[in-house]
């Protein structure tokens, strides 16, 4: 194994992972295996890119980075050479964490003297100019994530955002320097580090950005961003002939299918909404949830009595309808509700037949695949921008699209099922 991934959700591990897989356009990637937690056994020769993924984005802080940290011993253990760390492309955190403590906990493990830091992924409208994030065009805590239930975010400048969670100094790296390629990248972070800024924020606003910032960590010991970070580092191997390049491929899986979505961003609303003009769709209500009159099995006879149909069934709502449900009942109580229904249902779903399962949304996806107890997948192609179609191993292999709450088009539902 070459290149070892700590994600700090299922959504965003599957994101990265066929971004290493898929590697550049004409090159190929790495042969890539995401792994549902920490693996208690090898991982099997043939990894050339594994890709932990965690469901630490919310715990708290000690938590997060003792899963974080027994996750890059097992990747080294592999013979990984180089660690990322994934986070979400708009730095989903609160000024406790955890990105910031997890960064710190692996620089110091690693004794890495300088760690990039960007979680910019231009092909989903994220970028990184000045120290600041832009969700397409308006600053990240105009875009709608200032009102996230887990994590709003509501300063864009992430020099100040991770000043406030980290325990080291935070640098900056401009867009003019990225702009002059991977010398003056490496030129600037040097410099950084002997300024004694070990965390560094990496401007990026295009895809070429990246492939200069990928190059410029060749030999890293530690990265951290996005998904699309990791865009150009299967080159560095390629180039030095340690991998082939490969194109990411898996057989389609037959059988029943089913939707579960948890996610309250406007793009998977949207996605409903396109998705319910064709499909049948069951919205779930949190209050009866909480009460106990809804529960795994009015979704699973839902979902079953529809087979055929691509059934949906969901609970996401306007951020408003979300803001008051919180109040009332309060966020962890809500969280905790809905991802052990979620997860009651899938593992239900599949012990009577379900093979093709999308799932929308971070804690929705980690809740499913953690209920499945699902080992490992392979990473297949790509669905839309950042979510690959996935199989587990075994007799009866289970296809799978684990989709970050932003991201996919408009019919992303529909597609997914039949891709999978």
């Amino acid at each position: 194994m070459l290149i070892g991934v700590i994600a700090d959700d299922f959504t965003g591990a599957s994101d990265i992972a066929v971004t290493l897989s898929k590697g550049l356009e004409g090159e190929g990637g790495l042969r890539t295996t995401q792994y549902l937690g920490v693996p208690s056994v090898q991982a099997d020769a043939s990894v050339e890119a594994g890709v932990i993924a965690l469901k630490s984005r919310s715990l708290p802080v000690e938590e997060a980075v003792a899963q974080s940290l027994a996750a890059c011993r097992w990747l080294q253990e592999q013979g990984c050479e180089q660690i990322i760390f994934k986070y979400c492309s708009t730095f989903d955190s609160t000024d406790e964490g955890n990105i910031g403590p997890v960064t710190d906990a692996l620089a110091a493990h690693l004794e890495a003297q300088s760690v990039v830091m960007c979680p910019a992924f231009p092909a989903m409208g994220r970028t990184l100019y000045q120290g600041h994030l832009f969700v397409h065009d308006k600053p990240l805590n105009e875009s709608g994530m200032q009102h996230h239930p887990l994590t709003p975010m509501t300063d864009a400048d992430l020099r100040r955002v991770l000043a406030r969670q980290s325990q080291n100094r935070v640098g900056h790296i401009a867009w003019q320097t990225v702009s002059a390629g991977s010398e003056a990248v490496q030129a600037a972070l040097v410099a950084q580090a002997e300024e004694g800024r070990v965390l560094v924020i990496v401007d990026a606003i295009s895809n070429d950005d990246l492939t200069i910032i990928g190059s410029a960590c060749r030999g890293a010991v530690l990265v951290t961003g996005g998904s699309g970070i990791a865009r150009a580092l299967p080159h560095n191997f390629i180039a030095d002939g340690r991998a082939q390049g490969q194109r990411a491929g898996v057989p389609q899986v037959s059988g029943a299918e089913a939707i579960l979505v948890g996610s309250c961003s406007g793009a998977t609303r949207g996605q409903i909404a396109e998705h319910e003009k064709q499909h049948p769709v069951l919205m779930i209500d949190v209050k009866e949830v909480l009460s106990g009159a809804t529960g795994p099995q009015q979704l699973v006879d839902f979902i079953q009595a529809h087979q055929g149909q691509a059934p949906l069934v969901y609970s996401s709502g306007d951020p408003e309808t979300v803001r008051q449900l919180q109040q009332e009942y309060g966020r962890e109580k809500i969280a905790e509700a809905l991802d052990t229904l979620f997860g009651q249902t899938a593992r239900q779903l599949v012990a009577e037949g379900v093979r093709r399962l999308v799932v929308g949304g971070g804690e929705t996806s980690g809740a499913v695949v953690s209920a499945l107890d699902l080992d490992a997948l392979t990473i297949g192609q790509e669905i839309d921008t950042g979510v690959p179609a996935m199989v587990s191993g075994g007799e009866r292999p289970i296809a799978l699209a684990l989709k970050s709450g932003n991201f996919g088009g408009r019919d992303f539902f529909a597609r997914a099922l039949k891709t999978l």
